[in-house]
């Protein structure tokens, strides 16, 4: 019985200690925050795609728009998934804003906020680009 009870015991602390581990360092940390003088301090507004990505191409047309809405605001479309120059800005700028492994595309990076996919970049993007504008 004692020799169940470690094995038991033995198998909820590996299992645990892997929970751990992947939520340390597999799942990517994405920041949810509202626009702010700290977050809008970075004027560069990154748009990560994918060229025949289905979740890019549902918000082009919005991405057109927002370009055209607000053409003082560097907004950058970087193409990622047939670009490896643009694969390593890719990376680099979302280590800069605190994510180790990046979430996918479609993705928006201003400073150290993200915005990703095809729901939560509609929906929230513009509320900064409109404290960027604000800043100018």
């Amino acid at each position: 019985m004692d020799k169940l009870i470690k094995i038991v015991v033995t198998l909820f602390v590996v299992i645990a200690a892997a929970s751990a581990a992947y939520v340390v360092y597999i799942t990517p940390s994405v920041p949810a925050a509202m626009p702010s003088a700290a977050n809008a301090s970075d004027n560069i507004v990154y748009y990560f795609y994918g060229q025949g990505c289905p979740h890019c191409a549902k918000i082009e047309p919005f991405m057109e728009n927002i370009t055209k809405k607000y053409p003082d605001i560097d907004i950058r479309m970087v193409e990622v998934w047939y670009n490896q120059s643009n694969q390593q800005v890719y990376t680099q700028v979302n280590a800069q804003a605190g994510i180790s492994t990046p979430p996918g595309v479609p993705e928006i990076v201003i400073g150290k906020t993200v915005l990703v996919g095809d729901k939560d970049i509609p929906t929230k993007l513009e509320g900064y680009l409109q404290a960027i504008e604000k800043k100018k």
